[in-house]
């Protein structure tokens, strides 16, 4: 069995979904899995499971019209294809302006020639033949007719007749009944115009993965084995190349610090916008930058396996996933080119042959219900508003793996929380102590300390660090680790400590429940009740979500009690208790029977839950399962309030999706009957058709920097 090879292909050419419709099921003919086309970036890739070589797979790309270039050559002709398409437009308009304008001079005047009007309209006519042609054909070809099919039939019908007026009725008055070449040319500079702006809207719509990739083009300082720095590109960069970097630049690759400190900016890494403090054997992440100080850095991962380019290529993944909304969208988009040439013929044949009009005239309204139709519209509806909101979540530091997440985020109901490292840090902190003994609360904390930091045990170590800025080491000896009790130790006038759970205790010792006990010479001395410190912005980020109708639900193993204490300190409403990895698996399946569910986890145990529900939210400093089992994926893992902003841009980027699909159906359906009762000018429809594409990609531009709420 031929081994699967994941290929990625830069295409020029596309202009619209339905181009990259067209491409998408040629290559599933031919047999390649997962396709995935992208016609704002001009990506396509795809499995190639099958024995096809690269070579038929490109032929078979250039054959509908478009064309496969290289990498290094595809930015270059980006640009060059845009401009190329700005060229053609100000070559048509130079032709089109005294065209259109001999409408408002009398018979007798030059314009008014028909060899003249002719002369006038048949370079913009050849422009728009080559340009809309190719790309008409090319539909054709994969059997899904795209919008330039229109156009072509459109300004075709209106040359054609024109010409053959000029011929018929060559010297006679009668010829001015039938030109209409000014028809045919302001069609296609005004698409042309509405094609010009859509390039530049769409552009806008894919800002973020271009910063994104701006952050990787880097220069780096390498330091060579006799000391001396030469400066490398950041393709140059090798794994265990030692890099320097100083205050204000941009670290250029992953690795782990091995001289110096600096307070580093991980702000498009994160979107955490405070500085963190790194030093020596601290990691370190490309595109971060370094706001103070100076460090060598060993490179540990370069080129693609960087977590930037691998943000990059999940960024870019997501922008091409379809929501289901889409397939509305997609289905009407792959009938609309042939019910509207239906409707052309059918307006054609009811004017001229039922009610009368004028040949002329007909031809007209027929002509403008092919040009003001818009498929485009529709097609552009769903994919700008997801680049826009993927790009907008991947600058707050949340990656989300798809527009389908977007929507099924947006219309989720239950939402459901892990307590240990999702809600809490993991790391512990002294809520209270109560004295049993005459001890002064700093003489306590000095051997809670002193105790604690000796002790292999994850809680010890929490306390230890929370204790370390305010506490004195204390030195004791014959330190012993008694397994399911805690530590014991003595001090240099040999007296008895032990520290840990109510193992240590007398019988008649026993009068509070605490955490920890600490006991001299077998004697109660404190008890220290401990907890789980919250992680930023619970209460807020749980409030929020409430305020939104969502019903939000925590779901641990841990004891009944604390899960409630906790619960009712920060606001959540429904709590599900000392729940095993089975039983969180089959409560989101008992939730997802009922309503759309969403699961927030960090561990292992619940990657299970984070795969079945609608929805899987992992933090970054998860468990690697978690991370790839999760939709979402959020950067900044110490701060909560990342969900609700996850839920807010999934919310308006569903409906924005919304607003451009009524838009799309709705000027359609308005604008094509209009059109066809005569009320209409080409002319007018081609503007109007122009700017339809342009007002989507508008309203999914405003996402990108709308309050949201």
């Amino acid at each position: 069995m031929k081994k699967s090879q994941k290929n990625t292909l830069n295409v020029e050419g596309m202009t619209c979904s339905n181009c990259a419709l067209g491409i998408r099921k040629q290559l599933e003919k031919k047999g390649l899995e997962e396709v995935r086309v992208n016609f704002s970036t001009g990506e396509v890739s795809y499995t190639n499971t099958t024995s096809i070589d690269l070579d038929q797979i490109k032929e078979g790309i250039n054959n509908l019209g478009f064309k496969v270039v290289e990498d290094n050559i595809h930015q270059g002709h980006k640009h060059e294809n845009t401009s190329t398409i700005e060229k053609q437009f100000y070559f048509t308009l130079f032709f089109t302006v005294p065209l259109f304008l001999h409408m408002f001079f009398p018979h007798d005047f030059f314009l008014n020639n028909m060899w003249v009007q002719l002369g006038l309209c048949l370079p913009v006519f050849i422009i728009g033949l080559f340009h809309f042609g190719k790309s008409a054909i090319g539909s054709l070809k994969t059997g899904i007719p795209n919008m330039d099919v229109l156009i072509i039939v459109g300004i075709t019908s209106a040359f054609g007749y024109s010409l053959y007026g000029s011929l018929a009725y060559y010297g006679l008055p009668e010829a001015h009944d039938y030109l209409f070449f000014e028809t045919a040319a302001t069609i296609t500079t005004l698409v042309l115009l509405g094609n010009v702006l859509e390039h530049r809207s769409v552009k806008q719509t894919t800002t973020a993965i271009k910063e994104l990739n701006q952050l990787q083009k880097t220069e780096a300082k390498r330091v060579l084995p006799d000391g001396k720095i030469e400066l490398v590109e950041y393709s140059d960069i090798k794994v265990n190349d030692i890099l320097q970097f100083n205050t204000g630049d941009k670290i250029a690759v992953d690795g782990k610090i091995i001289w110096g400190d600096a307070i580093i900016n991980e702000a498009m890494i994160s979107g955490e916008s405070i500085p963190v403090s790194k030093s020596i054997l601290a990691n370190v992440v490309g595109g971060t930058i370094v706001e103070d100080g100076s460090i060598k850095i060993e490179a540990q991962q370069v080129g693609n396996n960087t977590v930037l380019a691998k943000i990059i290529e999940l960024v870019k993944n997501a922008q091409q996933d379809e929501p289901a909304i889409q397939r509305l969208g997609d289905k009407v988009s792959a009938i609309f080119v042939p019910v509207v040439i239906g409707i052309a013929l059918l307006t054609f044949g009811l004017a001229y042959f039922v009610f009368g009009i004028t040949l002329q005239q007909a031809i007209m309204q027929s002509i403008a219900v092919l040009v003001i139709s818009c498929p485009c519209a529709m097609g552009l509806a769903t994919p700008t508003a997801v680049m826009v909101g993927i790009g907008r979540a991947a600058k707050k530091g949340i990656l989300i793996k798809g527009g389908s997440t977007l929507e099924q985020f947006a219309n989720a109901k239950n939402i459901v929380f892990d307590k240990t490292g999702t809600l809490t840090t993991g790391e512990f902190i002294i809520k209270r102590t109560k004295l049993y003994a005459p001890i002064e609360e700093v003489e306590l904390k000095n051997i809670l300390f002193s105790l604690e930091q000796n002790s292999s045990h994850p809680i010890a170590k929490s306390i230890a660090n929370f204790l370390k800025k305010e506490a004195t080491q204390i030195d004791f000896t014959d330190f012993k680790e008694i397994k399911g009790c805690g530590v014991e130790a003595k001090d240099k006038a040999g007296n008895l400590y032990q520290l840990g759970s109510n193992r240590f205790l007398k019988e008649e010792n026993k009068i509070e429940i605490h955490s920890i006990y600490l006991l001299k010479n077998t004697e109660l001395v404190a008890g220290v009740d401990i907890e789980d410190e919250l992680k930023q912005n619970v209460a807020e980020t749980i409030a929020l979500l409430n305020q939104q109708g969502l019903n939000t639900i925590l779901l641990s193993g841990d004891r009944k009690e604390k899960c409630e204490e906790l619960a009712a300190k920060i606001g959540i409403k429904t709590i599900f208790s000392q729940q095993l990895p089975e039983q969180k698996l089959e409560k989101i399946a008992e939730l997802q029977q009922t309503n759309p569910t969403v699961m927030v986890g960090d561990g292992i145990n619940d990657a299970p839950a984070l795969a079945k529900a609608s929805v899987g939210i992992s933090l970054s400093n998860a468990t690697q399962v978690a991370v790839q089992t999760a939709k979402i994926v959020l950067l900044n893992d110490k701060d909560l309030s990342q969900v609700y902003e996850a839920y807010l841009i999934s919310k308006h980027t569903l409906k924005t999706i919304k607003q451009n699909l009524f838009w799309a159906f709705f000027y359609n359906v308005v604008a094509i009957p209009v059109a066809a009762f005569g009320f209409l000018n080409p002319m007018v429809a081609a503007l109007t058709m122009a700017f339809s594409d342009v007002i989507v990609i508008g309203n999914s531009i405003r996402l990108k920097s709308k309050k949201l709420n």
